[in-house]
């Protein structure tokens, strides 16, 4: 069983920069390919970066350039900095891990897959 815990999310300027961190419980969390998905109201859940336990990443391209994903597997945590935001980029942020990913970024559900419970990010214009 892995717990995740979000932090770091709030309202910032276009512009500003934010990291959202997420602190995983469990011991195999250097194992787990991790992501970062995002929900703004009313649209569906999509997939923001992710990285492999090997340290190779992925890039939605709304926010390539911009975000870095990264993981501190000492501390079992992910982390997202994200930079040059934008108001579009307002919305929940969900750290999830255990994750089946391609290096295409194609995200396939399953049930054994962990989730936190979200952070809003807002960017005002």
């Amino acid at each position: 069983q892995v717990q995740l815990v979000e932090s770091g999310g709030g309202l910032v300027q276009a512009g500003g920069s934010l990291r959202l961190s997420c602190a995983a419980s469990g011991r195999s969390f250097s194992v787990y390919t991790m992501g970062w998905f995002r929900q703004a109201p009313g649209k569906e859940r999509e997939l923001v970066a992710s990285i492999w336990s090997r340290g190779d990443t992925y890039y939605a391209d709304s926010v390539k350039g911009r975000f870095t994903i990264s993981r501190d597997n000492a501390k079992n945590t992910l982390y997202l900095q994200m930079m040059s935001l934008k108001p579009e980029d307002t919305a929940v942020y969900y750290c999830a891990a255990d994750l089946v990913i391609t290096s295409t970024g194609r995200y396939s559900p399953r049930v054994n897959d962990y989730w936190g419970q979200g952070t809003q990010v807002t960017v005002s214009s």
